[in-house]
């Protein structure tokens, strides 16, 4: 039995997540992007597994992602792109000199938002069929 309303609830904080991670980009505070694009992918990873009553804890997306299953490549260098970017956005301590937001691009920030939303894009389709909803539009 799927549990929708889990589902929903995760995903509603992973697009809440991201659209906060868009203003991180637009603002230039590309690590926090960075971090915060791996967080929504975590949270819709989170979302499809607690719907389908298979709760999951940890924070590697490659880890959640194996439990969900039948992951295509793509997807998963999505998740493993992502996984790099859990820690080191946030603690200055993870490197030798300067602070984190010194090490972070826009153009990263963007390849992040993209990989987010791909790994979204997968959760929901998988939802979709799931409940019967028809074809993913996904080719392998």
């Amino acid at each position: 039995m799927l549990d929708e309303e889990e589902y929903r609830r995760w995903m509603r904080s992973a697009r809440h997540t991201l659209r906060s991670a868009r203003r991180d980009l637009e603002g230039g505070d590309y690590n926090w992007a960075c971090f915060k694009a791996q967080q929504a992918a975590e949270f819709a990873l989170e979302a499809y597994l607690w719907g389908v009553g298979r709760p999951a804890f940890g924070h590697s997306l490659l880890r959640l992602s194996e439990q969900v299953g039948d992951v295509p490549e793509d997807v998963r260098d999505a998740c493993a792109r992502l996984d790099k970017f859990y820690t080191a956005p946030r603690y200055a301590d993870m490197w030798s000199e300067g602070a984190p937001h010194e090490y972070y691009t826009r153009r990263e920030a963007e390849e992040s938002l993209y990989y987010a939303e791909a790994i979204m894009r997968f959760v929901e389709e998988k939802w979709r069929s799931l409940r019967g909803e028809g074809g993913s539009g996904r080719s392998g």
